[in-house]
Parts: structure tokens; C-alpha cells; sequence
């Protein structure tokens, strides 16, 4: 009572009201992950995701059996002891082709993301920043590129890389990189030209909206040059969106390789992917439907866990959305 009376007779008195330390403030990325914590469906769908990661990074220990390994005594068995998940027509364990199949899903989410952010981000910055004719020229591609359908030009591409690397045609050094990511190499072409088109678009217009605001006169009236201006006053705002259309983008990739693999184009066997897994079951799914459930739901549950994550990076990495 008594330092409120003082407090009281000092504000009467026109003296300056002592004022407790103020909180500190908290940065934009440390809000937006103080806000994802609160969403339990993104932290559930991080969780998968990382699980799932694990599960692929440790497939040689996790596995039961190598991926390729037959036994004909147990061919489509469903899930036993011996075989959790049962085997394929082959006798191929399901469970050891489940998790090296995560391995092709994710380095294909993850590099065709890079591959697509590679080039969007620039053309995007580029198209937005200076505008005029080269705006033009660049938005018209990319109007072009959209007109086509991205499954036709996925196909068109994938036969053409194939057919060049088994004729011959190309260069040894592609053809022993493709081996190594056991003929994923077309794919990341394939989805490389034919995803960036929505990143492309994304960052011109958050460029566009950003280049008049007061930070990038003020930059400009000190000197800053175009290209200073964009690595260090424009590029760091388009990040929020950008890191959510990335998130988007992964399981798109991962269902776009999938169905690839279901057609035939996609990993060489007898490399397991998600989508050819999927294609084995389809074909035995009345008799057997242990074949198809098991590489069904690995794809329905990563897909669905980037979107979970992806919704919760889009609400905290908003700087209105305030809960």
C-alpha cells in the first residue's frame, strides 16, 4: 500500500511513473514456431514426417531383408512372423521394399524441391523486381509452360531421358549419375521443369508488393545496388511464402513420382518405389490385399502429414494470424 500511495502522490507531483523492464521482444521465426507448437495437427504431422525420415535413413538396419531378396517358398504371404507385412509376388518382404521405397520419396520430394526452388526464386525475383519487357517475356513462359499439361510433359520428358541414356546418346556421366539414383534422374528433370512455375509466380508478386515499401527506398537513396537490394531487402520477405509453397510442394513431387512409378516410368526395378509397390498391389488386390494397403497408407499418411505441416507453417509464418 505504501509504494502504491508513493507512486500515486509522485504521478500528482508530475513526476515520471517508474516503468518495470520491458519483455523482450520476440523475433518473427521465433513467434511462428512458438505458434506451430500450439497447432497439434502440424506437430503431428512433423512427427510422421520425421519418422518416417528416421525409418528411411536407417533402412539398412530397420529392414528385415534386403529389398531384393526372394523366397519363392513364400510368395504373396500375407503378414506372418516371419514377414509383418507379408510379401509380393515375388516373396519379397513388403516391409524391407516399404522402407527403402521411403528413401525414393523422400530424396525425390527433396531434391526436385531444391531443383524447383533453384530456379523459381530467381525468375520470380528477377520478373517482379525490374518489371518492363523482361516481366513480359519471363510471365509469357511461364503462361506457356502452364497451358501444357504436367503429367503429358512429365511422360514426354521421362521417355526422351530414357531413350537418350539407353542409346547411347548421352553423356557417360549422366548415365552413371542415373544409375546411382537408380534411374531417378529423369524424374528430376521431369518434375524439375514443370513444378517451378507456381514458385515463379509466388515470389514475383510478394517482390512486386515489397519493392515500393519505405526499407527499399531508403536502401536505394543510400546506394544499395539492384542486386544488393534484392539479396538483402527483398529475397529474406518472400521467405514465408516460399518455405510453405516448399512444403506444399514435397508431397506433390512424392504423388507425381508415384504415379510415374505406377506407369512404368518411374525408379528401375529392382529398386522399390512407393507407386510401382502400389501398381503390384493393384494387380493382386482382390486375393491379396496386404500388397496394396501396406505401400497405400505409406503414401496417403506422408502426403498427408506435409499438408498438415504445410497449413501450420502458412498460419504461423503469417504475421496477422495472432491466436
Amino acid at each position: 500500500m505504501a509504494t502504491d500511495a508513493s507512486s500515486t502522490v509522485g504521478i500528482l507531483a508530475g513526476a515520471p511513473p517508474r516503468v518495470g523492464p520491458a519483455a523482450p521482444a520476440r523475433s518473427l521465426w521465433r513467434d511462428a514456431w512458438w505458434r506451430l507448437r500450439r497447432n497439434r495437427a502440424a506437430l503431428v504431422g512433423l512427427g510422421f514426417i520425421l519418422l518416417v525420415a528416421a525409418c528411411a535413413l536407417l533402412a539398412d538396419v530397420l529392414a528385415p531383408y534386403p529389398f531384393w531378396q526372394q523366397d519363392l517358398s513364400a510368395v504373396r504371404q500375407p503378414p506372418t512372423l516371419q514377414h509383418l507385412l507379408g510379401t509380393d509376388e515375388l516373396g519379397r518382404d513388403i516391409l524391407s521394399r516399404l522402407l527403402y521405397g521411403a528413401r525414393i520419396s523422400l530424396v525425390v520430394g527433396l531434391v526436385v524441391q531444391s531443383i524447383i526452388l533453384l530456379i523459381g526464386v530467381p525468375i520470380g525475383a528477377l520478373a517482379g523486381y525490374f518489371g518492363g519487357w523482361l516481366d513480359t517475356l519471363l510471365m509469357r513462359a511461364v503462361d506457356v509452360l502452364y497451358s501444357i499439361p504436367d503429367l503429358l510433359l512429365v511422360i514426354v520428358v521421362m521417355a526422351t531421358v530414357r531413350a537418350s541414356l539407353a542409346s547411347g546418346g548421352a553423356l557417360s556421366t549422366l548415365a552413371a549419375l542415373d544409375a546411382a539414383f537408380g534411374g531417378l534422374l529423369g524424374v528430376f528433370i521431369a518434375l524439375a521443369l514443370t513444378s517451378w512455375l507456381t514458385v515463379a509466380r509466388l515470389v514475383r508478386g510478394q517482390v512486386l508488393s515489397l519493392k515500393q515499401r519505405e526499407f527499399v527506398e531508403a536502401a536505394r537513396a543510400l546506394g544499395a545496388s539492384h542486386w544488393r537490394v534484392l539479396r538483402v531487402h527483398l529475397l529474406p520477405g518472400t521467405l514465408p511464402p516460399v518455405i510453405v509453397a516448399a512444403t506444399f510442394g514435397i508431397p506433390n513431387a512424392i504423388l507425381l513420382e508415384a504415379s510415374l512409378s505406377f506407369l512404368g516410368l518411374g525408379v528401375q526395378a529392382p529398386m522399390p518405389s512407393w507407386g510401382s509397390m502400389i501398381l503390384e498391389g493393384y494387380k493382386a488386390m482382390r486375393a491379396e490385399p496386404h500388397m496394396l494397403i501396406a505401400p497405400a497408407a505409406a503414401l496417403s499418411l506422408t502426403v498427408l502429414s506435409y499438408n498438415f505441416l504445410g497449413d501450420g507453417l502458412r498460419d504461423a509464418l503469417d504475421p496477422w494470424m495472432q491466436r
